[in-house]
């Protein structure tokens, strides 16, 4: 594209301790262009968007904005350059009011700002951009799904010109994913610049006008969507081909029942209905998938499921066993498994080392204890054990968890839970962040799980996930299953209509 880039980044170098990070990348953004960055997880994508926004500061090299060099001391000097961010790490005060965290972004004069002109706005913006979520509600309710929407909507309040999304379509419908291709193609058509960061390449290679792969901090390639293909960014990304993962019994008959849920309501954290009048059932070997936008009822049923969040009313049977209410432990003690969205936080201790977080679930068993005592030994012995098999990468099985990458902490939980070997294992988005080469691994797990004759309860808002994995669909919106698919029937357009509440045979909305 001729002209001027509105951003040019010119070798940059950005170095850790015992790291480089980025290593002489060059980097120009045009005004009315989408430029898509690949990478997976640690190729240094975050860390140069994260000097582009001023979060850091380059070792090495310059930034130009419309050519006149640029030294960002902080973000509040990227952002008055017209630059904005939706990082994959939210940045959100849990403490405040979605309306109170988009109001802040606002450069100057926030104390003058109305809050009902700002919960007018975002509700426009909301309905705009089909990611509504309420104004008035706090962060600390919303699922993680919801947080993201409240940060793109952010950078849409204060008009930035440089538009650096990650990962932007997690939360959202194929249809909703449609409207926002053609806003942000609106967007690039004003001038802007948009920067699109995504591991669905197929939402690369339709919305982007130029590609840029990092790899292990370089850049690997620089090129026109035109001239490349999926199998050619997957080989430049990772450096090698990979294998795809399938079950072998998709479709077949599959064992007993497991679970059977009937009708169940529950109430979510701000206390209206999060499940109302649910019901479903998953038998021995299956996976079920559970499609659906973030927010309409997922965590809900995963925090029943594991003993985590009350039941208002209906019934649980496990294995034909009432279980509904039960505690956590009890739920843990019968073989049900949990694997929350929230990997690093609830699922895993990040201040505790990859010993204690394997013997969390289970320190008080004779395994690892003895009356007062910890077992140190068998501790370290199981966790050496799910490293090696699960192929878990870290600096040291003593570091804090907190120091390993997204896919490493992914597979260490999945580690975890496989080997309790459960009979039932709810997962919600297990390949959230992850790159290409950790899905892999992720997919693989579960299916292991499949074959060892696991129930699989997979709530992913990744359709081609579900199509992959799943045996049957069920489609959740507004806390019940609109409907229920055999994989071998799933009708992609379907499946989106029910995502947003449309239910096409009755000819209305829920």
């Amino acid at each position: 594209m001729a002209g001027i880039p509105l951003i040019s980044m010119r070798n940059i170098v950005k170095r850790f301790p015992g790291v480089t990070a980025n290593d002489q990348i060059n980097l120009d953004l045009h005004s009315g262009q989408i430029h898509a960055l690949l990478g997976e997880n640690g190729s240094g994508k975050t860390t140069l968007m994260s000097i582009l926004t001023g979060l850091y500061r380059p070792t090495e090299g310059f930034i130009s904005v419309c050519g006149e060099e640029k030294k960002f001391a902080s973000p509040r000097d990227a952002i008055d350059s017209g630059i904005g961010m939706v990082h994959q790490h939210f940045k959100l005060i849990e403490s405040f009011t979605v309306a109170e965290n988009i109001a802040l972004s606002q450069s100057s004069n926030s104390f003058l700002l109305s809050q009902e002109e700002v919960v007018e706005d975002i509700e426009k913006l909301g309905e705009k951009y089909g990611m509504s979520v309420n104004p008035r509600s706090y962060v600390w309710q919303l699922s993680v799904g919801e947080k993201q929407r409240v940060e793109i909507l952010r950078m849409l309040y204060r008009n930035s010109k440089v538009l650096i999304l990650d990962e932007p379509t997690a939360v959202l419908t194929p249809q909703e994913t449609k409207e926002l291709f053609l806003n942000l193609r609106k967007m690039a058509n004003d001038g802007c610049a948009v920067v699109f960061i995504s591991h669905k390449l197929n939402e690369v290679l339709e919305l982007a006008d130029k590609i840029t792969v990092l790899r292990a901090g370089k850049v690997a390639g620089c090129f026109d969507r035109n001239d490349t293909n999926r199998y050619g960014l997957i080989e430049m990304m990772i450096g090698r081909k990979i294998s795809v993962a399938q079950s072998g019994t998709k479709g077949e008959a599959l064992g007993e029942t497991v679970l059977e849920i009937d009708d169940i309501s529950a109430l979510n954290d701000v206390g209206t209905l999060g499940l109302n009048g649910l019901s479903l059932k998953v038998r021995a070997g299956e996976i079920y998938g559970i499609a659906g936008v973030s927010g309409n009822g997922q965590r809900e049923l995963a925090e029943v499921l594991a003993g985590l969040r009350p039941v208002k009313s209906g019934n649980i049977k496990f294995y034909g066993e009432e279980i509904t209410g039960m505690s956590p432990k009890n739920m843990i003690e019968r073989g049900i498994s949990y694997v929350p969205e929230d990997r690093l936080g609830m699922g895993l201790v990040p201040s505790l080392n990859s010993c204690e977080n394997v013997i969390l679930k289970e320190y008080d068993k004779p395994k690892y204890s003895q009356g007062w005592w910890i077992k140190e030994q068998a501790a370290v012995a199981a966790t050496k054990a799910i490293v090696e098999k699960f192929d878990v990468r870290m600096g040291s099985i003593f570091q804090p968890v907190k120091m390993m990458s997204g896919g490493n902490l992914q597979k260490l939980l999945l580690g975890r839970e496989i080997a309790s070997k459960p009979k039932l294992m709810i997962v919600l988005y297990p390949v959230r962040g992850l790159d290409i080469g950790a899905i892999e691994s992720v997919h693989k797990l579960l299916l292991q799980l499949k074959e060892a004759n696991t129930a699989i309860i997979l709530v992913s808002e990744e359709l081609e996930e579900i199509a992959e994995l799943s045996d049957r669909v069920g489609v959740i919106f507004s806390g019940k299953i609109l409907g229920e698919f055999l994989i071998k029937d799933l009708d992609m357009e379907r499946v989106g209509s029910l995502m947003a509440g449309v239910v096409e045979d009755k000819g209305e909305s829920v």
